[in-house]
């Protein structure tokens, strides 16, 4: 019962699973991607539903300063506390990544509610987008 909160549900993009059948998502890997499309959605972009998503999109083209990366912790909280009740954030941290230019890594703490079961995540955001 208590892993039910964490569920399954569509893969996204979605797609077509091994059987025919719509691609499923379960468990970790599903908040994972909830997590994922939370911070990579701008407010404003989802017409029916206008609030959802992050301001994180928002510092792309921003130069990387401490008030950059200090935006983007806010910016990451804010948005995960209102829009994934499954998890509860522990610790966001943001640094320069010195290997790549213009890239920001934004390193997620949190907990699972329904396990208590810790897990992390790195999630690489470009202020300047890469060229292909």
């Amino acid at each position: 019962m208590p892993k039910e909160i964490v569920g399954r549900g569509w893969s996204f993009p979605p797609g077509i699973g091994v059987q025919g059948g719509l691609s499923l998502t379960h468990e970790h890997s599903e908040l994972t991607q909830s997590i994922l499309i939370i911070l990579t959605t701008s407010i404003g972009e989802r017409v029916m539903r206008p609030t959802f998503g992050s301001y994180l999109p928002d510092l792309m083209f921003e130069p990387i300063t401490t008030h950059t990366l200090s935006l983007a912790v806010q910016y990451v909280e804010d948005a995960l506390g209102m829009w994934e009740p499954r998890i509860e954030v522990t610790e966001v941290t943001a640094v320069v990544d010195e290997a790549r230019h213009g890239r920001i890594l934004i390193d997620i703490q949190y907990n699972i509610k329904s396990t208590n079961d810790s897990r992390s995540l790195v999630f690489p955001f470009y202020t300047i987008p890469e060229h292909e």
